[in-house]
């Protein structure tokens, strides 16, 4: 399995611009834009802030969770002025620069933003990369290394975090003994888990590893799934690292490093 492969645009139909009133009236047709206020929604304020997303926002909204000037806001639509003073929950907000962040994660950390058991987690590895609040998308148990997105941008970890979008993740999967040609079949075809049936996107051998390694593409973010698919069928996962996320690899980044996105990175997770 290639490992480093980039995720894919599904292709579009091509259509071609049509020029029927190209001979008819070459005369411009002027739209009048709507005039930039600088106001912005108030969930949409909400989300940039790194409060919630928006359809979270809504909610913290329809509550009564969020005021403006003073006032309780509880209607949806709302429009925040320049100048105006927005609190949630008696504190006042204000939107913040967006910041995308990828760590190559080590083993025996956390990934939550504390630990009650003191137990250390990512948010030391990347504390430094950010003078705002970021957080972790999704989640990597404490054993299991790799790509690891953090940001403050609400509305796309919702997004790269919901079943319908199908987040393609990659993994390198090392288990205790070769893996029987027959069981990879099984996990191809799919297997009937404690929660319900999980179908695999795609798994094979390594190339040039032993069958103890493979590779495993998958959308589902169940918990501990890749793990429990192999455990389901007799196996101990001694090593599994996550080498791709929604199109992003930790190519050049080494273990326990992190860097921050590219425009050109953020601009395809925005599109997926």
């Amino acid at each position: 399995m290639a490992t480093k492969k980039q995720g894919n645009f599904k292709g579009k139909k091509n259509f071609k611009t049509s020029n029927k009133f190209s001979k008819r009236n070459k005369k411009p047709v002027s739209k009048t834009l709507p005039k930039d206020d600088g106001s912005m929604r108030l969930n949409k304020y909400l989300a940039h802030a790194g409060i919630a997303s928006r359809r979270e926002a809504d909610d913290l909204i329809k509550i009564g969770a969020v005021s403006v000037n003073g006032k309780v806001i509880t209607e949806m639509g709302y429009k925040v002025q320049p100048g105006d003073k927005v609190q949630f929950n008696g504190e006042t907000i204000k939107p913040e620069k967006k910041v995308y962040v990828l760590l190559n994660k080590p083993k025996n950390f956390i990934t939550t933003t504390e630990d009650e058991k003191g137990r250390k987690t990512v948010m030391e590895l990347v504390q430094k990369s950010a003078p705002v609040r970021i957080y972790p998308v999704g989640r990597l148990d404490r054993n299991t290394t790799g790509v690891l997105l953090f940001t403050n941008d609400g509305d796309l970890a919702k997004k790269l975090t919901h079943p319908k979008h199908r987040v393609e993740k990659i993994y390198h999967v090392k288990l205790n003994k070769n893996l029987k040609s027959s069981d990879l079949e099984k996990i191809r075809s799919g297997l009937k888990l404690d929660d319900g049936e999980i179908i695999v996107d795609d798994i094979s051998f390594i190339k040039g590893a032993p069958h103890s390694e493979v590779g495993v593409k998958i959308h589902s973010g169940r918990n501990r799934i890749v793990r429990r698919i192999f455990e389901h069928l007799g196996y101990d996962v001694i090593k599994l690292d996550r080498v791709l996320f929604a199109g992003l690899t930790k190519k050049d980044l080494k273990r326990g490093h992190w860097r921050h996105l590219t425009k050109k990175e953020v601009d395809f997770l925005k599109m997926l």
